[in-house]
């Protein structure tokens, strides 16, 4: 074999090595937000959170929560003194009404009721609504808690679309292995600010859709950031604040159209 033949013959194996090379480092690059929400989604219950009638009771009172592709009514009912309250949130606004009769409110009470439903709604069925329009995702990379790897993401809110609490900032923490959500974190403007971290416990599949329940820790001990919660979480500087439980739940399939 000549010279030049061995020389073309060396630099072609090199060329495949490089591509080879070039070829698996691809293959092993992280996933980014939107995948790694995507898997989370298909794992927690995919297409079912569009398409059910979700039931529980929280801190004693009832929710009833309807999808239907793109249309939602979110239903609040509870007793007190006066009588039976019962609240609705939908695509076409809030209404409450007390003992049957409407309930005539302000917008700012009217924006009050929305946004606490709301809330409840959000965090009942986490990880869904974490690919809506006005959501913004960061994969922040791996980080280890309590001996498991988790993919990280930063998750902020458009103002347009956003809702009241846009300006908050959530953290997710995914399983690396199997895309569970298993802790959560999130800072919030209202009420003076603050931020909280929450890990999920009893996590239970009811009609196809995972659901937990969760305890609850406020970062009132250092000098923490929103995204550094989990550090604090792994270190014990964070303080139980309660348990956040959803009790009685049961999942239907329903039309609202």
């Amino acid at each position: 074999m000549s010279m030049l033949s061995m020389k073309f013959k060396n630099r072609n194996v090199k060329s495949a090595i490089n591509l080879l090379f070039l070829l698996l480092l691809g293959g092993c690059s992280p996933p980014n937000g939107d995948e790694i929400v995507d898997k989370a989604l298909a794992l927690h219950g995919g297409s079912l959170y569009e398409n059910s009638v979700i039931d529980f009771d929280f801190r004693g009172r009832h929710y009833t929560l309807e999808r239907d592709d793109g249309l939602f009514r979110y239903h609040r009912i509870f007793l007190d003194s006066t009588g039976q309250y019962h609240d609705v949130l939908s695509n076409s606004g809030f209404e409450r009404t007390l003992n049957g009769r409407k309930v005539p409110l302000t917008p700012e009470w009217e924006g009050k009721y929305s946004n606490s439903i709301n809330s409840v709604a959000y965090f009942a069925l986490l990880p869904f609504g974490l690919n809506d329009a006005a959501v913004n995702k960061a994969y922040l990379g791996e980080e280890s808690i309590k001996g498991q790897n988790y993919y990280k993401i930063r998750v902020t809110f458009d103002q347009q679309g956003g809702g009241q609490d846009h300006e908050d900032v959530f953290v997710y923490w995914f399983r690396a292995d199997t895309y569970r959500m298993d802790y959560l974190a999130y800072s919030y403007q209202t009420e003076e600010g603050g931020m909280r971290f929450r890990k999920a416990v009893n996590q239970r599949e009811v009609g196809g859709i995972r659901f937990a329940d969760y305890i609850n820790y406020a970062a009132e001990k250092g000098n923490w950031n929103v995204e550094a919660l989990a550090s604090g979480f792994e270190q014990n500087e964070l303080e139980q604040l309660s348990e956040i439980k959803l009790e009685n739940v049961e999942v239907k399939r329903t039309l609202l159209r």
